[in-house]
């Protein structure tokens, strides 16, 4: 065996955000132990969620997502992404990887689509319920597809055919947490808020005002954690310190699972990552999907979670704070529902999804070797 075989090398591709690089990230590591060298080709944002990533190269290659329809913002995407093109082609005549993974977002479209020209083996993994429209595009070319969700493809065999469920890769951290056991609330009550890797205004508008709705006896009991932006810290704290209510509001949480871990009700939007810790952690939560997503995306993540019985999905437009107020009442005074939720979350983790991801990723390599 030549030293190639001996140590691939993989090209992770993601874009920048946490909800993409969260479960690149668990691949990497999965794969390191494995022995094999990973690289991750991603966008400008991975400056701020991807300063740590376990890879022995970070590149960064143009990227531009597609938003809306007006033909000077879609030019000036067509441009990016050209740009981006042949930067990835250069990038992979340079490393020539064994196989390059995309974990969607219009940033991976040069690097996986490069890929695919130059006869390099790939992988695309979906982390959501719905396959995102840039998987979509390349979903075809690619030599194996990853999913997160069981039925992604019910209706497209062809796709179907190539397609396996792994789950979506959970962080060590995430795995760590899921080791702490669901115990009802009693005398406190934990609550866990947040909105995803970029934050949500919704969160700091809706939830301190539903909780100064509260009766006072349920506002004693309550010790809160919330994830705001800068620019909302202040009145957030505010409403919670007029409430007499246990808070800490803090822009990020480096260790969010062991929040979450810890929480005995989660508010949150529906992100792929979001839903998949959940899941794995096993905690009950309300999920407010993302409203203007093209795919509807979160809202699908949130239905399979309110489908189980783990979640109450709340569209954004009924996220109001006499309607928080009364479900976290409602929950509040039902612990024996609280638990049952959480039994329901952690029935749909998928904690080894890393190692199986990284299993279909090897066996990638091994067929495009044999060829």
């Amino acid at each position: 065996m030549d030293g190639a075989r001996a140590a691939p090398l993989v090209l992770l591709a993601a874009g920048g955000t946490g909800g993409h690089l969260f479960p690149a990230e668990a691949l990497a590591q999965a794969l390191a132990s494995r022995g094999v060298t990973v690289d991750l080709a991603t966008d400008h944002r991975a400056e701020h969620y991807g300063r740590t990533f376990p890879a022995r190269q970070i590149h960064v290659i143009a990227s531009e997502t597609v938003r809306g329809r007006d033909p000077v913002a879609l030019a000036r995407t067509a441009g990016k992404l050209g740009i981006g093109m042949v930067q990835a082609l250069r990038l992979l005549g340079r490393l020539k990887p064994s196989v390059v993974v995309g974990f969607g977002g219009y940033p991976t479209l040069p690097p996986v689509l490069a890929a695919t020209l130059k006869g390099i083996a790939t992988v695309v993994h979906e982390q959501n319920a719905v396959m995102g429209r840039a998987n979509r595009l390349l979903a075809w070319r690619v030599a194996a597809i990853a999913t997160s969700f069981a039925g992604v493809l019910d209706r497209e065999p062809v796709l179907a055919a190539k397609a396996t469920r792994t789950g979506n890769p959970v962080r060590p951290a995430v795995i760590a947490a899921a080791a702490m056991p669901y115990v009802a609330p009693d005398a406190m009550l934990r609550l866990v808020v947040f909105g995803g890797s970029q934050g949500a205004r919704i969160m700091a508008d809706i939830v301190p005002s539903a909780i100064e709705r509260l009766e006072p006896h349920l506002q004693m009991r309550l010790a809160i954690a919330q994830q705001a932006r800068d620019e909302d810290l202040a009145r957030v704290r505010e409403s919670y310190a007029r409430a007499k209510v246990a808070a800490e509001v803090v822009p990020f949480f480096a260790d969010l699972p062991a929040r979450i871990a810890a929480g005995h009700l989660v508010v949150a939007r529906s992100g792929a990552s979001t839903v998949a810790e959940l899941a794995a952690i096993g905690r009950p939560a309300i999920l407010v999907p993302l409203p203007h997503a093209l795919d509807q995306d979160q809202s699908v993540n949130a239905g399979v979670l309110e489908q189980a019985g783990a979640a109450k999905r709340l569209r954004q437009d009924d996220f109001t704070p006499a309607r928080l107020a009364a479900e976290i009442s409602a929950l509040a005074s039902a612990p024996q529902k609280l638990v049952a939720m959480a039994a329901a979350a952690r029935a749909q983790g998928v904690l080894d999804a890393a190692e199986r991801l990284a299993d279909l990723v090897m066996k990638t390599i091994e067929r495009k070797d044999q060829r």
